[in-house]
């Protein structure tokens, strides 16, 4: 009678390891610890797979289905990680960009900023939009353009103080209650950062693709990556990054100073892998006609800050187009 000890327990077991494997019933079966971990992490790999798939079906039917506006070909976001880096000035001039390309193409223009609304100052325009018969309100136009933002619902000076059902209440009414007519391009300016109403807005209806604004300054770097990454999250294609106040340039002697850096926004197009749409200057004049409610792309087309924003506008188009193809 053989006695198994420990240590000859473990030879066994480790030459029972080593050898070849063996056939039975004409199935390979292989031997040794091994097999085992190999056992292991193919069923571990099964179990988190079919654990992601089970959260993606529970996620889908908490969703909102997408649904078109109607009239409206192809809806542009734009947005930026932070405020205050031009984004509103940028939408603007980019819906006007875009008609200014191609007049034949019919653009319009939502400010979804429910907390500070920039369009009517922007565009030059005031009143409460009219209704039509199926009651849906009626977009202010100017320069073309049709316009609708929760400025023109409110009073200029009027804080809104809202909870999140209430802005949420607002964004379905901008998005479902506004008689567009038939758009080409529908321009949308949003909020900055990634909250609610971003989210929202990707949900409910289908987006053509996202452009981001920023300065090139480390800071508003930060914050653009962060939008960039949670429009690819929602599946929005990210049509490019915009260079907001780039260079600013001396009206006296023309010297040129990166007051916020210099190729910020670029660098990080190139390291996250999305397109650069171009430069927008640091100008006087861009400053000026805004708060005038005269967009430079109106005021002065033949200006290099008016030819700054069609180049983008261009850009945007053509990344359109690559999307499609």
């Amino acid at each position: 009678m053989i006695v198994f000890t420990y240590c000859r327990l473990s030879h066994l077991l480790r030459i029972s390891g080593s050898k070849a494997s063996v056939f039975r019933n004409g199935i390979e079966i292989k031997h040794g610890e091994g097999c085992c971990v190999q056992l292991k992490r193919c069923q571990g790999s099964m179990d988190n797979k079919g654990l992601q798939e089970r959260q993606k079906q529970q996620m889908a039917r908490g969703l909102p289905k997408q649904k078109p506006i109607t009239g409206v070909k192809r809806v542009i976001v734009v947005a930026s990680g932070k405020g205050g880096v031009g984004k509103s000035t940028t939408a603007v001039n980019l819906a006007l960009g875009l008609m200014a390309i191609d007049q034949s193409k019919s653009v319009g223009l939502l400010d979804a900023d429910v907390y500070g609304p920039s369009i009517p100052k922007l565009m030059n325009l005031k009143g409460n939009p009219e209704l039509s018969d199926d009651n849906r309100m009626i977009p202010l136009i100017n320069y073309g353009v049709p316009c609708m933002s929760m400025g023109f619902l409110v009073e200029d000076t009027s804080p809104i103080v809202w909870r999140g059902l209430m802005v949420m209440s607002a964004i379905e009414r901008l998005l479902r209650q506004v008689e567009w007519g038939s758009l080409d391009y529908l321009v949308v300016d949003m909020p900055p950062g990634t909250g609610d109403v971003q989210l929202s807005i990707t949900q409910n209806i289908p987006i053509a693709g996202a452009v981001i604004v920023s300065t090139p300054q480390d800071v508003a770097l930060l914050d653009a990556r962060r939008g960039a990454e949670m429009f690819r999250k929602v599946n929005v294609p990210v049509l490019g990054l915009v260079q907001n106040m780039s260079v600013f340039q001396c009206p006296n002697c023309h010297h040129q100073t990166h007051i916020f850096g210099s190729n910020g926004a670029k660098q990080l197009a190139e390291s996250i892998g999305v397109k650069f749409l171009g430069d927008i200057p640091l100008h006087l004049s861009i400053r000026e006609m805004s708060d005038k409610g005269q967009p430079i792309v109106i005021s002065s087309p033949d200006s290099p800050e008016a030819e700054a924003y069609r180049k983008v506008a261009s850009a945007v188009i053509q990344s359109l187009q690559e999307l499609n193809t």
